[in-house]
């Protein structure tokens, strides 16, 4: 199982978890064999676990989305709200858009960049989702960037393009805010009283990875990310169905759980959707322990993902009778392992 931001800084934790009832979680974190991990973010995560170097990230979800990236170099183009926040300038991603605006501001990105007016560049933007935009490259940036996930909620500043090239994309990026200012698409959105597209982020350049590896007999959850991964190196996936028997009796399978709705939660700002979210999770862990203790399953891994506190968490049917280790509520152990780092 991975699951991004379940332990929450101990200013937030005690707040936030409490009254939430998650015996069976819990449990698992009380008597599991806890280690450090390396990958902090799900995209390093799934990259290394399925044997992808250098995360082109973009090139693996495009196939996800039924294009293929051919020889191109490709980035990811999401579409964001940016605002001014005293003096910073914060990003909101996973801005609602319908397809036809998707198409309509792309089509205004390909007029704008044409050959013609910026001869070389060979940019070219693809809308395959409203929510996922793609660049096509003919040549890969000399540049290093940072997942449109670990930004939201954040000084974007901080967090643009670094490398040799990179000064020459952030000048991409005031082309393209330009651009969106008065975009009829916008004007239209915020005449409805909805945020504005006034950028992208351009994040998880790359190539075709070529064949991954299939660490995993099914992957399910609720990552779009973690499907996409699963697609590109030919592993089943779905979403996780209402009955926990219905992934369970998969006898021999290993199989991956990947939980987003805590992070997307977090990046919005619903402490209440993360209670939500995590209370579903703990139905999935009723689950998994109780098919422990009966010898369905022979182990359970739990990867909690964030900065600067990933952690892993090993459970065997054996451990789940330390009862001497006795389950204490998530903040306790939030803030063991922010202590920790």
């Amino acid at each position: 199982m991975v699951i991004p931001d379940l332990f929450l800084p101990p200013e937030l934790s005690a707040d936030v978890c409490a009254g939430l009832e998650l015996p069976a979680l819990e449990t698992v974190l009380a008597r599991a064999r806890p280690d450090s991990l390396r990958a902090a973010t799900l995209e390093a995560w799934l990259c290394e676990t399925f044997g992808v170097p250098d995360q082109p990230i973009a090139a693996i979800t495009l196939l996800a989305e039924g294009m293929e990236p051919g020889e191109f170099c490709w980035l990811r183009a999401d579409p964001v709200h940016l605002h001014l926040q005293r003096d910073q300038m914060i990003l909101q991603g996973d801005v609602p858009l319908s397809a036809d605006e998707a198409a309509q501001l792309c089509a205004s990105l390909n007029s704008y960049f044409s050959e013609a007016e910026f001869p070389g560049t060979g940019l070219q933007f693809f809308a395959p989702h409203p929510q996922r935009w793609y660049l096509r490259l003919d040549h890969a940036p000399d540049m290093a960037t940072r997942p449109v996930s670990q930004v939201a909620g954040r000084n974007v500043h901080a967090h643009l393009p670094q490398g040799p090239d990179a000064l020459n994309w952030h000048g991409v990026f005031n082309e393209i805010q330009m651009l969106f200012f008065e975009h009829a698409v916008n004007q239209a959105r915020e005449a409805r009283g909805e945020l504005p597209v006034n950028s992208v982020w351009l994040w998880g350049e790359g190539r075709a990875a070529g064949q991954l590896a299939q660490p995993f007999d099914q992957v399910y959850g609720d990552s779009p990310m973690a499907g996409a991964f699963a697609h590109a190196a030919g592993v089943p996936h779905a979403d996780l169905p209402d009955e926990a028997g219905d992934w369970l009796d998969r006898e021999g399978d290993a199989v991956l759980l990947v939980w987003e709705g805590l992070h997307r939660a977090i990046q919005q700002g619903d402490l209440q959707a993360w209670r939500g979210s995590l209370q579903r999770f703990e139905q999935c862990c009723t689950a998994l322990l109780a098919a422990l203790r009966a010898g369905r399953i022979v182990q359970i891994t739990l990867d909690v993902l964030q900065d600067n506190a990933a952690r892993r968490f090993v459970l065997t049917r054996g451990m789940t009778w330390k009862l001497w280790r006795r389950p204490k509520g998530l903040a306790h152990y939030a803030k063991l392992t922010w202590q920790a780092q």
